[in-house]
């Protein structure tokens, strides 16, 4: 494993991150506690040190599972985050959204149940159009403030309103977001534009999610609808990079992965790891043996042709992940 610096925050970190939103009972795709440990464990055997998990992942069950496993190692070495937006154990009106009842209320629960008296980090879950911005900030910097946070950072969203969230930490002297969590991957690099220019001036550090595309990067095309992996991936179908020059970049992946005998997967994720300003892609995986290729991909050495060959029939999508 190999490490990097995450933005601002100076703390080291994996340059892998492992998502725990498969970590759990509310889907028949999901791992139960002990296959979750297994994932877990394998991941800290590996030198995996950062993980992701939210409050609404399986209701609260990925932080649970993600806590009690965690806690039987020294968490000084790891960094743990997690995410408020939408509701998490319980469904009611103050359970989702970015109000100051909500940031308070959902933040207590989720230490709870990952058994910390501080999170690393603690993300918004995508933008909340019915809460000032202020109102988010000032919340979340009481709660830095209260040594119940130690960064905050974001998710999805558009790279005006990102840019305000910065100017108004900066002009309210309030905590400011350090990390931003976004879509971001061969077939899907719309981020390019705006949003990440935006986070390297700013020094954010950048973990994308979904860095195979929902697993579309990691087969043929013509596969894709076969997975086993259940409705998850069967629902991102419809989404705009599968189409378009999203095949023929997927018939790239494969021709290149097979010329360099590694896998599919192993290919897109070491195109992450050749973009400086991506610090840790989260990986989210069922598989010990995916978890494993997942780590020797930070190896895979691509050149300057490698990286032009699979980016050059990149077409424009449709923005997507944002709401």
């Amino acid at each position: 494993m190999e490490y990097t610096t995450l933005g601002s925050t100076g703390m080291e970190v994996s340059k892998i991150c492992l998502g725990c939103m498969s970590f759990g009972s509310q889907d028949e795709w999901m791992l139960d506690e002990d296959e979750s440990r297994e994932i877990i464990e394998r991941a800290l055997d590996l030198g995996i040190t950062f993980f992701d998990t939210a409050n609404v992942y399986s209701s609260g069950e990925s932080e649970e599972i993600l806590g009690d496993v965690l806690s039987e190692y020294d968490r000084d070495r790891l960094t743990i985050a997690t995410k408020v937006r939408w509701p998490g154990a319980k469904e009611h009106r103050n359970a989702e959204g970015l109000s100051r009842k909500t940031i308070e209320q959902e933040l207590d629960h989720s230490l709870d149940r990952l058994g910390m008296d501080t999170v690393d980090l603690y993300q918004i879950h995508r933008w909340d159009y019915e809460t000032p911005i202020e109102t988010t900030l000032r919340a979340l910097d009481d709660a830095v403030r209260r040594g119940k946070v130690r960064h905050i950072g974001a998710s999805s969203m558009y790279a005006h309103q990102f840019a305000e969230a910065l100017h108004t930490s900066d002009r309210e002297d309030l905590a400011r977001f350090e990390t931003m969590q976004n879509l971001y991957h061969l077939t899907y690099r719309e981020e390019e534009r705006e949003m990440l220019p935006l986070c390297d001036r700013e020094n954010i550090g950048v973990m994308p999610w979904s860095p195979l595309g929902g697993g579309y990067l990691t087969r043929p095309h013509e596969e894709f609808d076969e997975t086993t992996r259940g409705d998850h991936e069967k629902n991102n179908i419809g989404l705009p990079y599968h189409e378009g020059a999203g095949r023929e970049i997927n018939s790239r992946v494969q021709e290149l992965a097979e010329e360099k005998g590694v896998t599919m997967a192993q290919l897109a994720l070491a195109w992450h790891f050749h973009k400086e300003w991506v610090t840790a892609p989260i990986l989210g995986t069922t598989s010990v043996e995916h978890l494993e290729q997942a780590v020797e991909a930070v190896e895979i050495d691509l050149s300057d042709s490698d990286l032009e060959y699979l980016e050059e029939p990149y077409e424009p999508v449709e923005i997507y992940g944002h709401e």
